[in-house]
């Protein structure tokens, strides 16, 4: 039996509407999302080019034209064909790949291992070395190493992707020797999908792309971090913990970082969607076989079903990314889905 005054029982028996109607809010903005990118992408690909004309010879006459164009089935007004891609992509059917003849979602979820694993290696260094090195520079804001590391940082927001990737081969695979150029090295397969990050050889191939995908994301870590240091550092609750005699340590590891990891979190589950999508200069550079050298291969050949299914890949795990990261940033912080149910 509550005590008079006691609001525990409301709280309590209001919070599952609260999650539920924030789910259900983001699920449908989430559905509304990708029905828009499918509109743009569709428009934005088809009336771009005609891929019979670099499918076929040359030489070929005008019946020859008419029957690849049918096959293709680019004989249909632009509005039937993206009805008819709707209805197969509700059954997970995507089309065929001009080049590849075969099934685009395939040739793509062939290639999406690799990117995947490159984004998330790219992350991970992001992780272990952004926040370390970010807390650092806030706590030793006036210290050579602190402003050292903010002007790496800076570097890291200015140096243009292919021009490091290019230099790290350079210095790392030709002057040194230690690394590999470019590939992916051996792989190891994991139910049905091939991964290099269980093989040595794959390691040293992963190092290098990875390193570069990272920097971006590196120094926009380390920023959030020394940012977040910089904001706590004045709080009540930091002043308190000091007064009860609490280590630095403590103060740091637990009270401290857990409240920087809120934005770190929040931005840095953004960005993982950057990441996959915009791999694209990277595996270029690198010889990576992701998806990223698939669409530029793709754009070159004008493999519609290729590209259109690949942008709707990337506009889901945006999505996806974002609705995990909202039900994360939730749990941190609750005012996040009560303001929600509010509005």
């Amino acid at each position: 039996m509550n005590r008079p005054g006691s609001s525990s029982g409301p709280v309590q028996s209001g919070r599952n509407p609260i999650v539920i109607v924030f789910i259900l809010r983001r699920l449908w903005q989430s559905f509304f999302v990708l029905l828009t990118m499918s509109i743009i992408v569709f428009i934005g690909v088809y009336a771009i080019g005609n891929p019979v004309d670099i499918l076929i010879s040359p030489e070929a006459d005008q019946m020859e034209i008419d029957r690849a164009t049918r096959a293709l089935g680019l004989d249909k007004p632009l509005h039937e064909q993206y009805f008819v891609f709707l209805k197969n992509a509700a059954k997970g059917d995507l089309g065929s790949s001009f080049v590849y003849n075969e099934p685009a979602l395939k040739v793509i979820l062939q290639r999406m291992p690799a990117t995947l694993e490159l984004a998330f290696t790219a992350m991970f260094f992001s992780i272990i070395l952004g926040i370390p090195l970010g807390m650092y520079a806030g706590l030793n804001s006036d210290s050579f190493i602190g402003r050292t590391i903010m002007s790496g940082s800076i570097l890291g927001f200015s140096l243009p992707t292919f021009w490091v990737g290019l230099m790290l081969i350079m210095l790392f695979a030709v002057i040194l020797g230690w690394l590999p150029s470019g590939g992916r090295g051996e792989t190891v397969s994991v139910l049905g999908m091939q991964f290099s990050f269980l093989s040595l050889s794959g390691i040293k191939h992963l190092i290098l792309p990875a390193l570069n995908l990272a920097l971006f994301k590196l120094s926009l870590t380390i920023r959030l971090a020394r940012s977040g240091v910089r904001e706590c550092m004045v709080m009540d609750y930091i002043k308190f913990a000091k007064a009860k005699g609490l280590s630095k340590t403590r103060i740091i590891g637990v009270h401290l970082l857990k409240n920087i990891l809120i934005p770190v979190i929040t931005v840095l589950g953004l960005e993982l969607g950057g990441l996959i999508a915009f791999a694209v200069v990277t595996e270029t550079v690198f010889s990576w076989p992701g998806m990223g050298k698939l669409i530029i291969d793709s754009i070159g050949v004008l493999d519609r079903p290729i590209i259109v299914a690949y942008l709707l890949i990337i506009s889901l795990m945006f999505v996806l990314i974002n609705f995990i990261v909202d039900i994360m940033y939730s749990v941190l912080d609750p005012r996040v889905r009560l303001q929600d149910f509010k509005s």
